[in-house]
């Protein structure tokens, strides 16, 4: 009974969205803080991991914006300096930039409702942007999968599925349908949208108004 009832209590919690891509260094500061905050506020954070390649191709991007004007490119990394100074994160620039994100998000995907999500996502950024690794190699995914309690063997098996890869896609096409344009990106369950990692308390603020 009890664990019925929390289950219920669980279900009526609020959500927030949240829209990431593993390439994204605003991202990184939001999946490193938004499960603790969220607990804060009694908000249930629903992960959708995605890749903003395909949309920056359709404005006729062929890499990350902060690539192609140098100068915001530098304002960037001045300001994840300053950011993660603030947040005690470490700040590695991995090289090259952006990532090859693909496989980890496939692999994100693959666990986007299970309770290990969290401290991969977490892994994966850490060791990225915290790092400066690798993250397209499976043998470093393999053992953040491991670490956050996934069965890494099925996971990566999984994650090489059609049914996944398509899956993914999906997440983007949606993503461009809810009117995302980069990430971090964050939906009230109204489909109000935030963008951007400064905007993440603000949007599990407005989660929480939708409720009272």
């Amino acid at each position: 009974m009890d664990t019925m009832m929390g289950s219920a209590s669980q279900n009526l919690k609020p959500e927030l969205h949240f829209w990431f891509d593993f390439a994204s260094t605003y991202s990184y500061l939001s999946a490193m803080r938004i499960e603790t905050v969220a607990r804060d506020r009694s908000v249930n954070v629903v992960w959708h991991p995605f890749l903003l390649g395909p949309i920056f191709r359709k404005q006729g991007l062929e890499t990350s914006p902060f690539n192609i004007i140098p100068a915001k490119g530098r304002y960037m990394w001045r300001d994840m300096e300053r950011q993660c100074e603030v947040l005690g994160l470490p700040l590695v620039q991995p090289d090259p930039f952006p990532q090859n994100s693909l496989f980890a998000a496939r692999l994100a995907h693959v666990g986007r409702h299970e309770p290990w999500i969290g401290a991969f996502v977490r892994a994966v950024f850490y060791a990225e942007f915290g790092g400066g690794l690798d993250i397209s190699d499976p043998a470093l995914l393999a053992g953040m999968l491991m670490e956050a309690g996934a069965d890494a063997k099925a996971t990566l098996a999984k994650a090489e599925s059609m049914d996944i890869k398509i899956g993914l896609r999906a997440a983007v096409s949606e993503a461009e349908t809810q009117g995302i344009f980069g990430a971090p990106s964050f939906v009230t369950s109204s489909g109000e949208l935030f963008w951007g990692h400064d905007r993440m308390e603000e949007a599990l603020n407005c989660a929480l108004l939708l409720t009272d």
